[in-house]
C-alpha cells in the first residue's frame, strides 16, 4: 500500500520548466567570482533550471575543504541576481536552515549523512515549519528506504509540501567502480510507496568519476526519475572538493545533448496492444512461477519432517553447495544473470531452512 504525503509537483514551485529538472553547480562555492562565472556559463543552457552551491561541506575526516561558509549565501544572491536562476544549498543542521531561510534561497537540500538522523531532520523540519520552503532529501548513506520516507514524512508533517527526493547512491560495502553503489531497486521501492513523490538522480555523487555521468543519467532516465543534479564547475581541476566528478558548463551541454529522455506511454496503438499483451503473457507465467514454487515448498516440508523423524539437523552445508553451483551453472546455459539466480536461490534456500526449522520445533 502507498502511503499517503501531500505533496505539489515540481511545475507547482517552478512554473517554468518544461523538461526534466536540471540543477547544476559546484559542489563548493570557492569565490563570488568562481561562483558567478559558473552560474552565468551554466544559464545560457536552458535545460539548466536551477543552481546548487555547496557553502557549507560535511566531510568525512577534519583538515578537509569543508565550505567557505555564510558568506557563501551572499554570492548564492548575487547569482540569482545576474542570471535570475533559482539557487539551492545544502543544509546539514538547524543553524544552516536559518540562515539559509533568512538569505532567501529558493531550494534546500537535507544530505545522505543528515538524513540517516531522525533528530536533525526533525530540527531542520521545526525550522522550515510554517513556510513554503522547496526541500530536497537525498537517501541516508545506507539503503534504507523507510528511514528516506520518514524524513519526508517530518517535512511533510511540518507542512512542507515542495519536496523532492533526490537518489545519490549508498556507501558501498565491495568492490564497486562508483564511488556509491546506485542500488536501483531502492528507488523503485519509494516510488511504489510514494507513487507522487519527485525523484531526481544526483549522478554526481554515484558515480566520483566524470566518465561514469552518462551512463548513470541516462539510467536515471530510462527509470523514470524526474530529472538530475549534477555538479559543474568552471574549471574542474581547481576545484577545492570532489574534482574528479565535476564538469565544466560545457561538457555538462555535451553530456545532456547525448541523453534520452523516455516517455510514460506511447501515442502508437499498436505499441499498447503489443504491450498488453506480453504483459499478459508475463501474467501467466508468473501464476506458473509461484504454482511451482509452492510445489517446492510441499516437499521442502516433507524433507524437513523427514529430517525430524530420523534426527537430522536442518541445514545440509554440502548440498546446498551443490544445489548453488548446479544451478547457477544452470541459469547460465539459459542466459540468466549469474548474480541474478545466485540472490533468487539464497532466498529460496534461506526459506527453506526456514520452513524446516519451524517443522523441527513443533511438539
Amino acid at each position: 500500500m502507498g502511503i499517503e504525503l501531500e505533496i505539489n509537483p515540481i511545475k507547482h514551485w517552478m512554473p517554468k520548466i518544461d523538461n526534466p529538472l536540471l540543477i547544476a553547480g559546484p559542489c563548493s562555492l570557492e569565490s563570488e567570482e568562481q561562483a558567478v562565472e559558473t552560474a552565468k556559463a551554466l544559464v545560457k543552457d536552458k535545460r539548466v533550471f536551477a543552481y546548487r552551491g555547496g557553502v557549507w561541506k560535511p566531510r568525512t575526516r577534519p583538515g578537509s575543504f569543508e565550505g567557505i561558509g555564510s558568506i557563501g549565501l551572499e554570492w548564492l544572491q548575487t547569482v540569482r541576481k545576474e542570471t535570475g536562476l533559482p539557487v539551492g544549498t545544502e543544509v546539514a543542521n538547524a543553524q544552516h536552515t536559518e540562515e539559509a531561510l533568512k538569505a532567501g534561497l529558493d531550494i534546500l537540500w537535507i544530505g545522505a549523512r543528515s538524513t540517516a538522523s531522525p533528530f536533525v531532520v526533525q530540527e531542520i523540519a521545526d525550522v522550515v515549519k510554517g513556510t513554503d520552503a522547496v526541500v530536497m532529501v537525498k537517501n541516508p548513506v545506507n539503503p534504507d528506504v523507510q528511514l528516506w520516507i520518514g524524513a519526508l514524512e517530518r517535512l511533510n508533517q511540518a507542512g512542507i509540501k515542495n519536496l523532492v527526493a533526490i537518489h545519490r547512491g549508498y556507501t558501498p560495502f565491495g568492490e564497486t567502480p562508483y564511488r556509491n553503489h546506485p542500488n536501483w531497486k531502492t528507488v523503485i521501492e519509494l516510488r511504489r510507496l510514494v507513487p507522487n513523490l519527485p525523484i531526481i538522480c544526483d549522478p554526481s555523487h554515484i558515480a566520483g568519476k566524470r566518465e561514469y555521468l552518462y551512463e548513470i543519467s541516462q539510467k536515471a532516465f530510462d527509470m523514470g526519475l524526474d530529472g538530475l543534479m549534477i555538479e559543474s564547475h568552471r574549471d574542474p581541476s581547481c576545484a577545492l572538493s570532489d574534482k574528479e566528478q565535476q564538469l565544466t558548463p560545457n561538457d555538462l551541454a555535451k553530456l545532456l545533448d547525448k541523453l534520452v529522455i523516455r516517455q510514460q506511454v506511447s501515442d502508437n496503438k499498436e505499441f499498447a496492444t503489443q504491450l498488453e499483451y506480453l504483459r499478459s503473457r508475463i501474467d501467466a507465467i508468473d501464476t506458473e512461477l509461484l504454482e511451482t514454487l509452492s510445489a517446492r515448498m510441499e516437499i521442502v516440508k516433507q524433507i524437513g519432517r523427514y529430517k525430524k523423524d530420523n534426527n537430522v539437523m536442518a541445514l545440509q552445508i554440502n548440498r546446498w553447495s551443490e544445489l548453488m553451483d548446479k544451478r547457477v551453472s544452470l541459469g547460465e546455459n539459459m542466459n540468466l544473470n549469474k548474480t541474478f539466480v545466485k540472490i533468487l536461490f539464497q532466498l529460496i534456500h534461506e526459506d527453506s531452512v526456514r520452513m524446516q526449522t519451524e517443522i523441527m520445533d513443533q511438539e
